[in-house]
């Protein structure tokens, strides 16, 4: 009862710790992680007439005739999707790379995959070979696919209950950032012109320096050191530096249960010390996950099937339309990228407030109303009524910001939130698996949706958005606030299971961490609680 007391004293004055530590560390890892996405799929639109005429020349050079105007749009087509597929390899080699090497060493690692990348960009002119571009865009998709997965899963694991969401929610900060940024520094006026358009490509190592000069300074994911590793001493140290003093009582005690919960499920490696990890054909297998999984899959494929990233193909069409120059459609496209910016930075201060669930189900819904209104607008744009080409503008510009308000950043946070530790990198290898081959088939896909559907060719992603609506709105719990116990509980009674085995595991939990930790005087840690207040 004594140390019951001390473990809801703690909780309630968790608002109060120093949280610098876990701002810097946030920082440092999603500008060389997160940031990379947003930043690498947007520096590649601005300079692609440079490199289609680089690859007419190339190829002229080689065979003494150029290619024809489908031709060169094929190998466009090669260097863009290669992003994607580079990907997809990322998302599967996540998994491995967060279990083996740790969370914050597999970020460090995953710069190697870029730095290739930028050397490759920046040789390409002097060897004159597209191959090499097509190569070095394939491992820069593999270092954004490790880093949406692992960047997420350490967010997630480092951070309190009560900021968990918000600082998860930064990695969709970050990438709306790098998107933005991308933008800026490929207009015309800084490096998006013809001579310079293999250091905009390579300027991706830049924000991989950063991380490698500042990432090794701060700590590993205390839930990976304590449930993978089985060091409490060493998950002590960092969760104390984390939250700016001795590592709270009370964050202990939830660690200490999941992972008693697990070894008592059979989810424990033959030592007994550290959590054996679930491939995932295990995660597909185990019927007691089921739900969270097929959750999990719906919200990954959704966030790329619901036309985000093809409103941008239409954004200079429609800009263009509206009266603005050609010569200023890169400013205004700007704009859209601000947009989502804004839009990410207003839902990381709401996420804690009004919750995962509510903004998911929101801003599919609103995203499925615009899509509605941009082709009404659309249609009678082109029987000449006036005004649509604003409203059509508009249209745009709302459908970012409400992808943003949502979808953008708490899809991500899913899998840390509603897996255990041993299941958690197989969830996120599915996840990440199902984004890019999404995002790959609607890159496929969508002009061939536009020539057969023409100005209906958002009706589409309108269905999307409403299925996903209904669907996330039905089978997801609220996980704000809530631990892993109480949100396992909230998907067994959505899908009619007893709660039994769950009050079961933990009350084991419960009793294992109470006797771990209370035989010590201090209330602290015992030897790790005082070996880092010696520390500090």
């Amino acid at each position: 009862m004594i140390l019951e007391g001390n473990i809801e004293e703690e909780e309630t004055d968790k608002h109060t710790g120093n949280s610098r530590i876990l701002a810097l560390t946030v920082c440092s890892a999603a500008i060389g992680g997160t940031f990379q996405y947003g930043y690498n799929i947007s520096i590649i639109n601005s300079p692609t007439s440079h490199i289609q005429g680089f690859i007419n020349d190339t190829y002229k050079e080689r065979w003494g005739t150029g290619l024809d105007t489908p031709q060169v749009t094929l190998v466009w087509t090669v260097i863009v999707s290669a992003f994607s597929l580079g990907g997809l390899v990322g998302a599967l080699l996540a998994g491995p790379m967060a279990v083996h090497f740790g969370r914050k060493k597999s970020l460090l690692l995953n710069n190697s995959f870029l730095f290739v990348g930028a050397i490759l960009i920046l040789a390409s002119r002097m060897a004159r070979s597209f191959e090499v571009i097509v190569l070095a865009r394939f491992l820069v998709g593999v270092n954004a696919g490790v880093s949406m997965n692992v960047q997420p899963m350490y967010f997630g694991e480092s951070a309190p209950k009560h900021l968990r969401g918000a600082v998860a929610f930064s990695s969709a900060v970050f990438t709306a950032f790098g998107i933005f940024l991308g933008q800026v520094v490929g207009l015309t006026e800084l490096l998006g012109t013809e001579p310079l358009w293999p250091y905009l490509l390579a300027s991706n190592a830049i924000p991989g320096v950063i991380q490698l000069l500042t990432l090794p300074w701060f700590p590993e994911s205390p839930r990976y050191l304590l449930i993978d590793r089985g060091d409490k001493e060493a998950c002590a140290r960092a969760l104390g530096r984390l939250r700016g003093g001795v590592a709270p009582v009370w964050e202990m005690e939830e660690m200490l249960q999941e992972q008693q919960q697990q070894k008592a499920s059979g989810e424990a490696s033959k030592s007994g010390s550290a959590a054996a990890v679930k491939t995932p054909w295990a995660l597909f297998m185990d019927g007691d996950l089921r739900p969270q999984l097929r959750t999990v899959m719906a919200a990954s494929s959704a966030m790329m099937l619901c036309g985000n990233d093809s409103i941008y193909f239409y954004a200079s069409y429609i800009f263009l339309e509206a009266g603005i120059p050609p010569e200023k459609i890169q400013y205004a496209c700007i704009g859209t990228g601000a947009s989502e910016f804004a839009a990410s930075i207003v839902c990381n201060l709401l996420i804690e407030q009004v919750g995962r669930r509510r903004l998911l189900v929101w801003g599919y819904s609103l995203m499925a109303g615009w899509a509605v209104v941009f082709t009404m607008a659309l249609t009678l744009q082109d029987w000449g009524v006036p005004g649509m080409p604003y409203l059509s503008t508009a249209c745009v510009f709302a459908y970012i910001l409400s992808f943003g308000i949502g979808p953008a950043g708490v899809t991500g946070i899913l899998p840390a939130e509603i897996f255990n530790q041993a299941a958690r990198p197989a969830a996120y290898m599915v996840a990440g698996s199902l984004m890019w081959i999404s995002l790959f088939l609607v890159g496929m896909v969508f002009p061939f949706i536009v020539n057969s559907l023409a100005n209906f060719c958002f009706l589409p992603f309108c269905g999307v958005c409403v299925a996903s609506a209904m669907f996330l709105g039905l089978s997801l719990p609220e996980t704000k606030g809530r631990t892993l116990a109480e949100i396992t509980a909230e998907f067994d009674k959505k899908n009619g299971k007893r709660e039994t085995q769950e009050d079961e595991h933990y009350q084991l939990g419960k009793a294992c961490s109470l006797g771990s930790l209370e035989p010590d005087p201090d209330p602290g840690l015992g030897d790790a609680g005082n070996s880092l207040a010696h520390d500090q």
